[in-house]
């Protein structure tokens, strides 16, 4: 879809700190810097990371097991080099291999029972063993009682598979084959270019558990390239480095429910001012026709170099490209200007990437991860796709397609004669479906289709929308679906 304005509010711009699933507990920690004394208070600290060989996320749970208090801090040192390089959710600061988190205004209530979470990235290199002491306000955590052993089993469903291709089917390391099946979670691509936050609704472990509980196995995850760089047009507190953190976070938050994340550039620069333009600026305010050379490329070398060292991440290039709808290219030029970019593109009034340019972007970095690669005609024509088709060394190629009611390839015979024979060759991912009817009787249909393929899926959109408008497949974030977003929860827990 096109992303319109957001139908609500953003929360916060930074909630996506991950709830462990269990306690490091241990003995005594000293405050280092920290605000005065507060009162001591038993505790459980959860410590969660998400590594990548050269930085990690660290996510904190402080669980109050005493009396209510109304301020904290939190101590704990590691023993190798880890250097704080940001923090959310709390006031971070590192002293040596000392690390001190405080509470921000809004979080410094603790009742008993009540927990609070906070998230930091940080550099290191060498070892990165987890610390095993914690303190708050000085006084060490036990929890209320004996000190209890860290979880040694995974959080449930987890952790996320790591995929590759093998002929028209994704199998995880042991060669098993797996389907993505689930949903659109819709907000980084907008919120932060609009100023109201980094993600449109929460982003927490209850939302992961919410999306979980409908049998979903994929989540894919529209970005905005202007917050990802960093550009001025963003406030400085939802780009760049903000957001990366924000993004990661989530990343890890799903991975650990065994949810494959699916990292797509959905809004990305380019001043288009011709024929079908919605959104007259060079900014990534919208959806434009074709990503743009000098950032879209820019922000794939970005993100293959941040997960190249996580197969369970799959990138999906570009939202939905639509060359061919334009009236500067006939069709076979159109998709040219698909896979090459640049001079094919006649009558863009931007330099534009191509797919080969995207792809090329994020293997220059090493990555390996599973690349999905959309068709033309906002992503609903594979008429050219196989004929067409990037060239990739890793063979981890798959074919993106969205399909709704209202675009023009919406029944099998459309389906049978120009999306089955892609669907043959490499992973065919329905992308984005849906319907704006309210009802489900258009995915339901081709959901049954699409499984008789073997193909995968995913619902549009996991926001709180209007159904028709959206499509929103929720009226809450505690999973109550609207009614076309019932047919795709039933359909879901029914999968095998």
């Amino acid at each position: 879809m096109r992303s319109l304005s957001p139908r609500t509010a953003a929360v916060a711009a930074l909630t996506g700190a991950i709830c462990a699933a269990g306690s490091l507990v241990a003995g005594t920690g000293s405050v280092l810097g920290a605000p005065p004394a507060r009162a001591a208070v038993a505790c459980e600290v959860g410590y969660t990371v998400n590594d990548w060989g050269t930085g990690f996320t660290a996510a904190v749970t402080i669980t109050n097991r005493g009396p209510a208090v109304n301020g904290w801090t939190l101590t704990y040192s590691y023993t190798g080099n880890q250097r704080l390089t940001g923090g959310w959710n709390g006031r971070w600061t590192q002293s040596g291999k000392t690390v001190t988190v405080a509470n921000e205004s809004w979080n410094a209530a603790l009742a008993t029972g009540a927990s609070a979470q906070a998230g930091a990235q940080f550099a290191y290199s060498g070892a990165n063993a987890a610390p095993t002491a914690f303190a708050l306000n000085g006084t060490a955590c036990n929890g209320g009682g004996e000190p209890t052993d860290p979880p040694t089993t995974p959080p449930p469903g987890g952790p996320a598979p790591k995929l590759k291709v093998s002929g028209n089917r994704f199998v995880d390391a042991a060669g098993a084959a797996v389907r993505l099946r689930g949903v659109n979670r819709s907000g980084g691509e907008f919120a932060c270019v609009q100023g109201n936050g980094i993600w449109d609704g929460p982003m927490d472990a209850a939302s992961v558990a919410a999306i979980r509980n409908w049998n979903v196995n994929a989540v894919r995850v529209p970005l905005n390239s202007d917050c990802w760089l960093g550009l001025d047009n963003v406030d400085p507190a939802y780009r760049g480095t903000a957001y990366q953190n924000a993004v990661r976070n989530y990343v890890g938050l799903l991975e650990e429910n065994g949810i494959t994340p699916i990292l797509e550039l959905h809004w990305s620069r380019g001043l288009w001012t011709g024929y079908d333009s919605h959104c007259q600026t060079a900014a990534a305010e919208c959806q434009k026709p074709m990503p743009d050379a000098q950032y879209a490329t820019e922000f794939w070398k970005q993100l293959g170099t941040a997960y190249k060292g996580d197969t369970a991440v799959v990138f999906d290039l570009f939202n939905e490209p639509y060359p061919n709808n334009l009236q500067t290219m006939d069709y076979a030029q159109s998709w040219k200007c698909w896979r090459d970019g640049g001079s094919a593109c006649t009558g863009l009034t931007y330099e534009a990437a191509g797919m080969q340019d995207l792809l090329d972007a994020v293997r220059s970095t090493g990555a390996q991860n599973v690349v999905m690669v959309a068709g033309s005609s906002y992503s609903n024509d594979l008429g050219q796709w196989l004929a067409q088709k990037p060239s990739d060394p890793t063979g981890n190629l798959a074919a993106a397609w969205h399909s709704y009611n209202f675009n023009y390839c919406k029944d099998a015979s459309c389906w049978d004669q120009q999306i089955a024979p892609v669907a043959a060759q490499v992973p065919l991912v329905a992308g984005e479906i849906g319907e704006n009817t309210c009802g489900h009787s258009y995915v339901d249909s081709l959901m049954a289709w699409l499984d008789a393929r073997g193909a995968s899926y995913l619902g549009w959109t996991w926001n709180t929308w209007d159904c028709s408008s959206g499509p929103s497949l929720i009226s809450s974030y505690d999973g109550t679906p609207t009614a076309y977003g019932a047919g795709l929860r039933d359909h879901l827990r029914s999968a095998r």
